[in-house]
Protein backbone atom coordinates (compact mmCIF):
# COMPACT_ATOMS: atom_id res chain seq x y z
CA UNK A 1 0.00 0.00 0.00
CA UNK A 2 2.94 2.57 -0.26
CA UNK A 3 2.53 6.13 0.79
CA UNK A 4 -0.80 7.01 2.58
CA UNK A 5 -2.75 9.07 0.45
CA UNK A 6 -4.89 12.27 1.64
CA UNK A 7 -7.75 9.99 1.47
CA UNK A 8 -5.48 7.24 3.63
CA UNK A 9 -4.92 8.97 6.68
CA UNK A 10 -4.48 6.86 9.75
CA UNK A 11 -6.77 7.60 11.97
CA UNK A 12 -9.04 6.06 14.77
CA UNK A 13 -8.29 4.38 18.45
CA UNK A 14 -7.95 0.69 18.95
CA UNK A 15 -7.75 -1.30 22.52
CA UNK A 16 -5.75 -4.72 22.81
CA UNK A 17 -3.72 -6.91 24.82
CA UNK A 18 -0.24 -7.68 25.07
CA UNK A 19 0.37 -11.72 25.36
CA UNK A 20 2.77 -12.96 27.23
CA UNK A 21 5.53 -13.01 24.37
CA UNK A 22 5.04 -9.78 23.59
CA UNK A 23 2.77 -10.28 20.42
CA UNK A 24 0.15 -7.77 19.60
CA UNK A 25 -2.69 -8.16 17.19
CA UNK A 26 -2.35 -5.11 14.65
CA UNK A 27 -6.03 -4.55 14.04
CA UNK A 28 -7.94 -5.09 10.82
CA UNK A 29 -8.41 -1.68 9.49
CA UNK A 30 -4.55 -0.84 9.66
CA UNK A 31 -2.84 -4.71 8.25
CA UNK A 32 -3.47 -4.32 5.27
CA UNK A 33 -1.43 -1.47 5.18
CA UNK A 34 1.91 -3.10 6.86
CA UNK A 35 1.57 -6.52 5.59
CA UNK A 36 4.40 -6.74 2.86
CA UNK A 37 6.51 -4.61 5.40
CA UNK A 38 6.79 -1.46 7.56
CA UNK A 39 8.69 -0.02 10.58
CA UNK A 40 8.22 0.52 13.90
CA UNK A 41 10.70 2.85 16.13
CA UNK A 42 10.95 4.80 19.68
CA UNK A 43 8.71 7.63 19.15
CA UNK A 44 7.67 11.07 21.46
CA UNK A 45 6.13 11.03 24.42
CA UNK A 46 6.80 7.53 25.25
CA UNK A 47 5.27 5.46 22.62
CA UNK A 48 5.94 3.47 19.84
CA UNK A 49 5.44 4.38 16.08
CA UNK A 50 4.21 2.40 12.97
CA UNK A 51 4.92 3.49 9.60
CA UNK A 52 4.74 2.52 6.26
CA UNK A 53 7.89 1.87 4.13
CA UNK A 54 7.42 5.41 2.20
CA UNK A 55 6.20 7.08 5.61
CA UNK A 56 8.95 5.68 7.15
CA UNK A 57 11.82 7.02 4.51
CA UNK A 58 10.72 10.08 5.23
CA UNK A 59 11.23 9.98 8.90
CA UNK A 60 14.26 8.46 8.44
CA UNK A 61 15.68 11.53 6.39
CA UNK A 62 13.99 13.90 9.20
CA UNK A 63 16.49 11.91 11.68
CA UNK A 64 19.29 11.80 9.48
CA UNK A 65 19.15 15.82 8.70
CA UNK A 66 19.52 16.25 12.56
CA UNK A 67 23.39 14.99 12.20
CA UNK A 68 24.36 18.39 11.04
CA UNK A 69 23.52 19.81 14.61
CA UNK A 70 26.61 18.28 15.89
CA UNK A 71 27.93 15.34 18.52
CA UNK A 72 24.70 15.11 20.94
CA UNK A 73 22.72 15.02 17.80
CA UNK A 74 24.37 12.32 15.67
CA UNK A 75 24.60 10.34 19.04
CA UNK A 76 20.47 10.74 19.77
CA UNK A 77 20.06 9.61 15.62
CA UNK A 78 22.69 6.61 16.13
CA UNK A 79 20.47 5.61 19.18
CA UNK A 80 17.07 5.98 17.78
CA UNK A 81 18.21 4.17 14.40
CA UNK A 82 19.45 1.34 16.82
CA UNK A 83 16.10 0.95 18.34
CA UNK A 84 14.47 0.60 14.38
CA UNK A 85 12.36 -2.62 13.82
CA UNK A 86 10.84 -3.85 10.79
CA UNK A 87 6.63 -4.85 11.74
CA UNK A 88 6.25 -8.45 10.63
CA UNK A 89 2.60 -9.96 11.05
CA UNK A 90 2.48 -13.58 11.75
CA UNK A 91 -0.15 -15.67 9.54
CA UNK A 92 -2.89 -14.38 12.93
CA UNK A 93 -2.22 -10.90 12.54
CA UNK A 94 0.22 -10.69 15.40
CA UNK A 95 3.15 -8.30 15.47
CA UNK A 96 6.06 -8.92 17.97
CA UNK A 97 7.35 -5.74 20.34
CA UNK A 98 11.23 -6.00 20.78
CA UNK A 99 11.65 -6.14 24.65
CA UNK A 100 13.62 -2.70 24.10
CA UNK A 101 10.61 -1.12 22.40
CA UNK A 102 7.91 -2.63 25.13
CA UNK A 103 10.68 -1.05 27.71
CA UNK A 104 10.57 2.31 26.22
CA UNK A 105 6.58 2.46 25.77
CA UNK A 106 6.50 0.29 29.07
CA UNK A 107 4.33 -1.86 27.25
CA UNK A 108 2.48 -4.70 29.75
CA UNK A 109 -0.78 -6.04 29.19
CA UNK A 110 -3.70 -2.91 28.00
CA UNK A 111 -2.02 -1.77 25.06
CA UNK A 112 -3.81 1.15 22.74
CA UNK A 113 -3.24 1.78 19.16
CA UNK A 114 -3.72 5.14 18.01
CA UNK A 115 -4.09 6.92 14.34
CA UNK A 116 -1.72 9.90 13.75
CA UNK A 117 -2.01 11.19 10.20
CA UNK A 118 1.24 9.61 8.51
CA UNK A 119 1.77 7.16 11.31
CA UNK A 120 0.31 4.73 13.68
CA UNK A 121 1.15 5.04 17.80
CA UNK A 122 1.45 1.94 20.17
CA UNK A 123 0.78 3.29 23.56
CA UNK A 124 0.64 1.63 27.00
CA UNK A 125 -3.03 1.99 28.08
CA UNK A 126 -1.55 3.58 31.75
CA UNK A 127 0.55 6.08 29.63
CA UNK A 128 -1.89 7.40 27.21
CA UNK A 129 -4.53 7.68 30.46
CA UNK A 130 -1.91 9.80 32.17
CA UNK A 131 -0.28 11.67 28.94
CA UNK A 132 0.16 15.63 29.56
CA UNK A 133 -0.07 14.95 33.36
CA UNK A 134 3.14 16.90 35.39
CA UNK A 135 3.71 19.26 32.13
Amino acid sequence: MGAISPLELFVGRYDRSLDQKGRVILPARLRGFFESSGYMAPHEDGCIALWTDAEFSAEAERQHAREVEGQEARNEVREWFSHVSRVELDSQGRMAIPPDLRLHAELENDVLFVGVHDRVELWSRRRWDTRGEGS
